[in-house]
């Protein structure tokens, strides 16, 4: 049986018609999305360095920092690499009200966790109940 996902020539190759501008142009997209990482990145490394030393910053202080960048770099790298960012504002905001609206309905479950109803029900006491 033969495949049909394999490119047997380089016409696929030859049509891709990008120019060295446009190559260029994104080619410096790339590294200009790299070192912002890279930054933000270091600059996690470094506060985490710094707030475990420090008395001043409590332990939910510094995890939700680290939550905050990881999203904040989450987020950049589906708009740039998933090329989220060339798309219309609705349908960005829509993905990303999605997962905010999920990780929101998370947390509200997680805090508010030691108040709902069927946790009072736990399998040890309905058996201890029944019997």
């Amino acid at each position: 049986m033969e495949r049909d996902d394999l490119i047997v020539n380089d016409s696929y190759a030859l049509n891709a018609h990008h120019s060295e501008e446009e190559g260029a142009a994104i080619r410096k997209n790339v590294w200009k999305v790299t070192a912002i990482l890279t930054f933000l990145t270091t600059a996690e490394v470094f506060m985490g360095i710094y707030f475990k030393r420090a008395e001043t910053f409590t332990w939910s202080m510094i995890k939700w920092t680290f939550v905050i960048l990881t999203l904040v770099k989450a987020a950049y790298i589906v708009l740039v690499f998933m090329h989220l960012g060339d798309e219309r504002p609705n349908l960005k905001k829509s993905c990303f009200g999605t997962v905010h609206a999920i990780h929101w309905i998370l947390t509200l479950h997680s805090h508010l966790g030691r108040i709902w109803p069927f946790e009072q029900l736990h399998p040890v006491s309905l058996i201890s109940i029944s019997m």
